[in-house]
């Protein structure tokens, strides 16, 4: 559906705080590359360390355990694109860390989403779990230089020494055991020896410090299942926040972004770091972690754990469900990736929290499309007109532009006979105040067409109108240099009930009925939106029946569609809306 630039820099905003940050340090030749001097580490790393000279290395670090979504977005195009910018290398990295919740399905679903973005990592794709050797023997090093002990007390025991954040936590009784004490327990653990919860490694750096996540954090838990590339060969694995940042350092990544939320970590990525090089493990120029605000968008969860709940408890169908903000979700939905480009570039990077409006993300969906999209004719709740003054079997070709505004798109054709299907709102029996459309008496213009006039209708035994009687005007059809200067204030579209075909639509729209859902402490599934998906009949013109997958259409009135990548198979398209014409939501 897209040919995106390979890590442009389009997506980074024209100035940030960050930019400010690369510059100063480039300015500063900060982390020009040094030949490595530390204890050897895996040999992946060291294959690909001499690839290339970048002076700058981002990385996108997502782990494993779930698909990737709207949030992820953000940060894939500012750290892709920030490394293009500065012509350096970004890193995809995945923190498999968590054996218990880690799949290939996951891996592959977000290496497919980073492309699908229009990014590319070239050689550099990592794994934490390439560095499990290298962490253990870090961890060794920690507990024979007195950074780091086994503690057996169980999880309840530990969570209530932590202190609070007005009080201090209280030292655990195995804080002071032997050195070799504590050696001997880590091996016992890496042995499979000890059960799961029985023990933790922990870092030993201040117990009443202000910053709770100092206070001994645990560094490495034991596991007891199988991992999706080591399988067995762990049952002790390393804690994210011990994990990452020497990930970082081994890749010699020189500005770790992460989202706020890891701006209390930072002060235990900078102690691991320090620690580690002080005992020649790791080289200098270490690498900084840099914070941004995450996104905040209105009418979504971006919560991971919000998310399974909505899809294990079938509110949704599936991680790929169009309402759904994952971007396989936006993908079936037929958002852009250019349009996510537009929309990390306009939303920009900041070092507070703010909410961006959900209509952000559709206006830059719209603002795309609407240059993109071939247009076409689709008429979604159908009611037949017969013009009874056509000839019974006479059909002409009308022609129509594929893209009003870019005529090198050229025109379709669009068959017209006596028959048509309309929409169901362009006629009142009885019209309001400033209906323009079709009712007794009216005329109005067939777009593409001819211009005819409502002579009567006919009603079902219910009472509902179910056929219009026209008659046209034969002198007045579109495009006829010569044609009669009739005026009419409305213009309807149509398709020829011989032509058309019926296809499935499905009208997707925001999944939440309000703006921030369960705030207040209430459930957020009772903010669900019951109006999020309707699916329906619709008839279109015979050009859309040959639609390919991921193909956008504008249909003309009702807004971008997507032929649906899930459910379209070559003459049978099912559609998707991506967005309506214009906000519907405003009030």
């Amino acid at each position: 559906m897209n040919e995106s630039k390979k890590n442009t820099p389009a997506a980074v905003s024209p100035s940030n705080f960050i930019r400010h940050i690369i510059e100063t340090d480039l300015a500063k030749d900060s982390f020009a590359l040094r030949p490595w001097a530390g204890t050897p580490g895996p040999a992946h790393w060291h294959r690909h360390a001499s690839l290339d000279t970048a002076k700058i290395r981002t990385r996108f670090p997502p782990e494993p355990n779930g698909y990737l979504h709207f949030g992820h977005a953000k940060s894939i195009h500012l750290n892709f694109g920030l490394a293009a910018l500065y012509q350096g290398a970004c890193h995809m990295r995945f923190d498999d860390t968590n054996p218990e919740k880690e799949e290939q399905e996951y891996v592959d679903a977000i290496q497919s989403a980073v492309r699908w973005l229009g990014f590319d990592w070239d050689k550099n794709l990592y794994f934490a779990s390439d560095y499990f050797d290298f962490m253990y023997e870090a961890a060794e090093y920690l507990i024979q230089a007195g950074f780091a002990y086994v503690d057996e007390q169980n999880a309840d025991e530990m969570r209530q020494n932590r202190g609070t954040l007005t009080e201090a936590g209280k030292p655990s009784v195995w804080r002071d055991r032997p050195v070799n004490d504590s050696l001997l327990r880590l091996r016992e653990m890496r042995q499979g020896l000890h059960e799961e919860g029985s023990m933790v490694l922990r870092a030993k750096i201040d117990m009443a410090s202000p910053n709770i996540n100092l206070r001994d954090p645990a560094i490495y838990r034991i596991r007891k299942a199988e991992h999706h590339r080591t399988q067995n060969r762990w049952c002790i694995y390393p804690m994210y926040t011990y994990a990452h940042p020497i990930e970082d350092a081994l890749e010699r990544i020189t500005h770790s972004i992460c989202t706020l939320e890891f701006e209390d970590q930072r002060p235990f990525y900078d102690w691991l770091l320090n620690r580690l090089a002080e005992g020649g493990l790791l080289d200098l120029p270490l690498p900084q972690q840099i914070e941004f605000a995450r996104l905040n968008l209105t009418f979504t969860v971006l919560s991971k754990r919000k998310l399974i709940q909505l899809v294990n408890e079938h509110h949704v169908d599936g991680w790929d469900d169009p309402r759904l903000p994952t971007l396989v979700g936006a993908r079936r939905r037929g958002f852009s990736a250019e349009g996510f480009r537009l929309f990390a570039e306009r939303i920009g990077v900041s070092k507070s929290d703010s909410w961006i409006e959900f209509s952000v993300l559709e206006d830059c969906m719209r603002e795309h499309l609407n240059e993109v999209a071939p247009r076409r004719i689709a008429v979604l709740d159908p009611i037949k007109l017969v013009i009874d003054n056509y000839p019974l079997d006479q059909e002409e070709e009308c022609f129509a532009p594929n893209h009003p505004q870019n005529p090198l798109l050229g025109v379709r054709m669009v068959p017209l006979s006596r028959e048509l299907w309309i929409e169901r709102e362009d006629f009142m029996e009885t019209p309001t105040k400033g209906f323009f459309r079709l009712f007794v008496g009216n005329q109005v213009r067939l777009r593409y067409g001819y211009v005819v006039k409502c002579v009567s209708f006919e009603k079902d035994s219910e009472g509902h109108v179910n056929l219009i009687h026209c008659e046209y005007l034969p002198n007045t059809k579109s495009g006829n240099p010569n044609a009669e200067p009739v005026k009419v204030k409305g213009n309807i579209h149509w398709v020829s009930c011989k032509k058309a075909r019926d296809v499935t639509v499905h009208l997707y729209d925001r999944l939440f009925s309000v703006a921030h859902p369960g705030e207040g402490g209430r459930d957020f599934l009772e903010d669900l939106n019951p109006a999020s998906k309707k699916t329906l009949i619709a008839q279109v013109e015979p050009a859309l029946i040959e639609a390919q997958c991921e193909q956008v259409f504008q249909f003309e009135r009702h807004g971008y569609f997507v032929a649906d990548l899930r459910h379209s198979q070559p003459g049978m398209p099912q559609f998707n809306r991506t967005v309506t014409l214009r906000d519907s939501w405003k009030k």
